[in-house]
């Protein structure tokens, strides 16, 4: 049983070695922070839980496990192991069933372990620390709601919903599955692992502190849900509130034994990041933007993952594997001399260097100190692997009665000189960090990064945002100066920001200031506000140095205008296509529609994906029908990340209000009415506004005249833009709308409806003698329409408010005629009507050839 015991735990290592792996090669590996925090948390930490919380709940209870329970343990096991490793191919592959799949085996193998520890519990006669058993059953029952919430996670959401479920998923995970875990294990385990007696006061404590952790957690969770993220952080201070309330009971015997090993040192140093975890993530769920909560998440995630998880588990595993094993003392010694090896030389490189790694360094200090760290976290690898075979070792000596190998009384692990090493090997690693960019750390040197010496003059310079102008647009220096520009949003509009060679600050709404720190300079400098389209609309900011070379651009990728930045994949299935048919005509006069601006990454052909405008998430907004006299009235939400606006063509409003541009969180509401019938465009009227249009922020609004269109049997609309992308080929890699590309007119793809091709896949239906109709808008932003159906000829051509040609019959009352296209400029609209006299495949056009070429296609399937 202890072999297979000890087999159980070698799964850890094979999760904790995948960790490293991507931790040393991340730079080629997609998702490489998730993976690395996901193989940690979901793999290695979830794994020993289900071990040795079934362990410590079979001691507790005085139980034994039989031969098939044994068998059933390994099941579940396998399940959370397989998985785990579901959700490890799905999350960066982009194949989500793959991780709604994992999600689900990972939630039945926790749930089944829970089922087992409540029925365990039951049928133990009355004792001692049943509340221990009683907080690791609350914790696997919030395993499926974190599943949940990460597999929802997956399916790629808007910044306000993303931050929202980041929130939830993570503390869902970390303070329910683990930290309920935790605290239920340390009622007997902390004393254990310190060699002396426990408070008199835990079993009590623990008692009255878990009904506290739940209903902290909850507010947590409703908080998230509802998007009041301060609620959240509210929740995050209550659940500390039940560990300090818990945590009085560990102070006597720390005092009574203070830490002399490696397990309770690397115990007490996560519970004590732990705390400093649970401050800094409600201070940055209450006070950070949606943006900057997902972008400064991976901070909170190394405290978490390095300074708690990591330590947490190398202790607890440091003294549990020997004593498990067993053996007697001695065995139990010779195992437990391996997992203090360097003791304190690892504990400092770890809690040092993740202490140094948070303060605002340059990169290659940062990367240095990474690698010494990671290299003292990899050490407990081999040391498990020697400390488990030593145990082996020892056993065997004593069955042959040899004398031991380890001294009988066990000596302080935490020496001096392991002190001092660690510290020396910090200060070697910031060292080289320093000095391979000592200008970027602020330090004078006559041969800085940016080839000039350093005159250690610090320029900071004041910069507003505001009419798509950085104020003032430039700053003048001398070389070796170090500068440092803080940005001021003064758009209330817009949210703006200031890259400038690879720094950048955060995007900033209205009254928000950020600081950006260029270091030391040496070459002229321009950098640009990254929002899609303001850096063509003029917000450029120029650093030039006093006699020194000319400007350089920040390295930003440029677009290849001498052809398409993205190729369809030929082979590949679109996951969503959008349905053509025309919504149908009602009698009601008002109509009220509620429009949701957000941006989302969408498929823009088969295989390729760009990060849409959208409204209402859609590849192309939603159609609008009324009649001559009807009113709409439709309320703009901006649930975005930048300034968006709309504009219909339908109806005749001055622009003024209706029309202005919102900022994130805002919204108005647009009422018109419809005089004049047409096929008539909306768009987002935002500058840029070709690069909004682009973007996929366009539309088509159908307004028949009073006495209604004739009846037909089928109805279908199609929009045509155009879409200027680079080749992403997931959700994750999906980039914003190329702006500086689209004066070029060399669009990547044309597309009917938003996706290119999408009508190729899932065809146009109609029968033999059915009359069809098809509304066309050309909605740009630059290129017309000239909509033709191969094999078809039309019988009406309507355009731009009136006939051209009515069942056969010109506007001189001419018969017999056909039409063979539809012509539209930008922002024109029609419809044409045609009857299919034979079954077959008639393909669906623009006969702007090159155009039909770039995904302006699709069939009429006629039957």
């Amino acid at each position: 049983m202890r072999r297979k015991r000890s087999l159980r735990d070698y799964a850890v290592v094979g999760w904790f070695v995948a960790a490293i792996i991507v931790s040393i090669a991340h730079r080629w590996i997609p998702e490489a922070t998730w993976l690395m925090i996901h193989l940690i948390a979901l793999g290695a930490v979830t794994h020993a839980i289900m071990v040795w919380s079934a362990h410590f709940t079979s001691a507790l209870l005085k139980t034994r496990e039989d031969e098939r329970g044994r068998r059933l343990t390994n099941l579940r096991l396998g399940g959370l192991a397989a998985g785990s490793l579901l959700v490890f191919i799905g999350v960066p592959t982009a194949l989500w069933w793959l991780v709604v799949v994992g999600a689900t085996i990972v939630s039945a193998a926790v749930g089944w372990h829970a089922v087992v520890l409540v029925r365990d519990l039951r049928r133990a006669l009355p004792g001692r620390f049943r509340i221990c058993i009683r907080y690791y059953i609350a914790a696997a029952c919030w395993v499926p709601v974190g599943a949940g919430l990460g597999a929802a996670l997956a399916f790629g959401l808007d910044d306000r919903w993303h931050a929202n479920l980041l929130v939830a998923h993570s503390m869902t995970m970390l303070l329910g599955w683990v930290g309920l875990t935790v605290v239920g294990t340390l009622v007997t385990f902390w004393p254990t692992v310190l060699r002396t007696r426990m408070d008199d006061r835990a079993e009590r404590l623990a008692k009255e502190a878990l009904p506290i952790l739940i209903v902290a957690l909850v507010v947590v969770i409703v908080g998230a849900a509802l998007g009041v993220r301060a609620v959240s952080a509210v929740g995050i201070l209550g659940y500390a509130v039940g560990l300090v309330w818990f945590g009085r009971c560990l102070v006597a015997p720390a005092r009574r034994r203070p830490p002399r090993e490696f397990a309770p040192a690397s115990i007490l140093a996560a519970a004590l990041w732990s705390c400093v975890a649970l401050i800094l993530t409600s201070v940055h769920v209450a006070f950070a933007d949606d943006i900057e909560l997902a972008t400064d998440y991976p901070m909170l995630a190394s405290i978490w993952v390095v300074g708690f998880l990591l330590q947490l588990v190398t202790g607890a595993l440091s003294y549990l594997i020997p004593s498990v094993l067993g053996g007697g003392p001695r065995v139990v010694r010779a195992g437990g001399a391996w997992f203090n090896k360097g003791a304190a030389l690892r504990l400092v490189i770890i809690n040092g260097g993740l202490v140094v790694w948070l303060f605002p360094l340059p990169s290659w200090a940062k990367v240095t100190v990474s690698l010494v760290v990671l290299a003292a976290l990899a050490a407990f690898v081999p040391i498990l692997i020697g400390g488990i075979r030593a145990s082996v070792k020892e056993k065997r000596l004593a069955m042959q009665g040899e004398p031991a190998s380890t001294p009988v009384e066990r000596e302080n692990a935490l020496t001096g000189n392991g002190l001092m090493a660690g510290i020396a090997a910090l200060a070697v690693a910031l060292s080289l960090g320093l000095g391979m960019d000592p200008g970027a750390a602020g330090l004078a040197s006559t041969d800085t990064a940016s080839g000039v010496a350093a005159t250690g003059r610090t320029v900071r310079v004041e910069v507003k945002a505001h009419d798509m102008v950085f104020e003032p647009a430039s700053v003048e220096v001398d070389p070796g100066d170090h500068v440092i520009i803080e940005l001021t949003n003064e758009d209330p509009t817009n949210l703006h920001d200031l890259m400038i060679g690879g720094a950048r600050t955060p995007r900033l709404g209205v009254g928000e200031t950020a600081q950006l720190d260029l270091g030391v300079v040496g070459t002229g400098l321009q950098g640009w506000c990254t929002v899609v389209g303001h850096r063509q609309m003029g917000m450029t900011f120029d650093v030039i140095v006093r006699g020194g070379p000319a400007t350089e651009a920040s390295d930003e990728p440029t677009a290849d205008h001498s052809g398409h930045g993205a190729t369809a994949d030929p082979d590949a299935t679109l996951g969503t296509v959008v349905d053509p048919v025309a919504p149908a005509a009602t009698e009601a006069r008002v109509h009220r529609h509620e429009f949701r601006a957000s941006e989302v990454p969408l498929e823009v052909a088969p295989g390729v994906w760009q990060r849409r405008w959208t409204f209402n998430g859609g590849s192309v907004g939603p159609t609008l029908r009324g009649r001559v006299g009807d009113v709409f009235e439709i309320t703009l939400i901006n649930d975005g990340t930048m300034g968006h606006s709309i504009d219909f063509h339908a109806g005749a409003v001055a622009p003024d209000e209706p029309m202005r541009t919102i900022a994130p969180g805002e919204s108005l509401v647009y009422r018109f009415t419809a005089e004049r019938a047409g096929v008539w465009m909306y768009h987002c009227s935002t500058m840029p506004m070709s690069a909004h249009i682009a973007a996929g922020m366009h539309g088509a609004v159908i307004i028949e005249p009073e006495e209604g269109l004739p009846e037909v049997d089928r109805e279908y609309v199609l929009v045509q833009s155009e879409v200027y992308t680079s080749d992403a080929g997931s959700a994750e890699q999906a980039t914003d709308v190329e702006a500086e590309r689209i004066a070029t007119g060399d669009p990547d793809f044309v597309v009917f409806n938003g996706i290119a091709n999408q009508y190729d896949q899932e065809m146009f239906e109609a029968l033999v003698g059915e009359k069809i109709r098809f509304f066309v808008l050309a909605a740009g932003p630059n290129r017309p329409s000239s909509f033709h159906i191969v094999g078809g000829q039309f019988d009406t051509l309507y355009r731009e408010g009136g006939y051209l040609l009515k069942d056969r019959v010109d506007p001189f009352g001419m018969k017999g005629g056909g039409a063979q296209a539809l012509a539209l400029q930008p922002a024109e609209g029609g419809f044409v009507e045609l009857t299919f006299t034979e079954p077959g495949h008639y393909a669906t056009v623009s006969h702007i050839m090159s155009d039909a070429e770039r995904g302006a296609h699709g069939f009429v399937h006629v039957s």
